[in-house]
């Protein structure tokens, strides 16, 4: 994605997965692009920050409530690409959800 989320005003929550890759990536940035089509039609979605560089993926997301967060945790499409994800691409990952109390920024 070129452009960054627009949000509404706080609280809203923010979904942060920071990941390693290495090896056969063969499929991942396809499945990574159909995991992004599938959480933007999920109720309570609001915006996707991204960006990949040397193995390393950070991949911010913006949810409505922490329901939405688990309606789309327990997606099965989703369930079924987290296992696929841990068999054959990720070194490691590490996800924190955060509730955005306050936001700012600025554009050109």
């Amino acid at each position: 994605m070129s452009e960054l989320s627009v949000t509404p005003e706080p609280p809203y929550y923010a979904v942060i997965f920071v990941s390693r890759t290495s090896g056969d990536v063969v499929g991942y940035a396809e499945t990574a692009a159909h995991m992004l089509e599938l959480a933007a039609r999920q109720p309570g979605f609001l915006g996707v920050d991204t960006a990949r560089s040397d193995g390393v993926g950070i991949t911010v997301s913006y949810w409505e409530s922490e329901e939405a967060i688990g309606a789309w945790k327990a997606d099965a499409d989703h369930t079924s690409t987290r296992a696929t994800g841990r068999a054959r691409w990720y070194d490691g990952y590490e996800l924190r959800v955060a509730r955005v109390e306050r936001a700012y920024g600025w554009r050109r």
